[in-house]
């Protein structure tokens, strides 16, 4: 199975940036996706952004493109999210997402909070 550790979230005022990494721990999985998801007091969790690491394609959420970028790193098994221009709504807590076969591995999540 996979273990996955989040850093990099915090308090931002509205319009600066945040980088929230996550790492894979070492498996043997050759078809599956990683992405990240949000979720705020009383929301749902909803998708941000997946990367597909076969390829590197990506998905991003209507309500975060042009303002977030997910990437990844082989080597470090490793998938970054770049938040800029965010927004008070973004606020929410944050889980690194690890999806293979149907089955989702989560992250402990990460708070992000952008105030006013």
């Amino acid at each position: 199975q996979v273990q996955l550790v989040e850093s990099g979230g915090g308090l931002v005022q509205a319009g600066g940036s945040l980088r929230l990494s996550c790492a894979a721990s070492r498996h043997t999985f050759r078809r599956y996706t990683m992405g990240w998801f949000r979720q705020a007091p009383g929301k749902e969790r909803d998708v941000v952004a997946v990367i597909n690491w076969n390829d590197g394609s990506t998905y991003n959420a209507d309500s975060v493109k042009g303002r977030f970028t997910i990437s990844r790193d082989n080597t470090k098994n490793t998938v970054y999210l770049q938040m800029n221009s965010l927004k008070p709504e973004d606020t929410a807590v944050y889980y690194c997402n690890f999806r293979v076969s149907g089955y989702d591995y989560w992250g402990q999540g990460t708070q992000v909070t952008v105030s006013s």
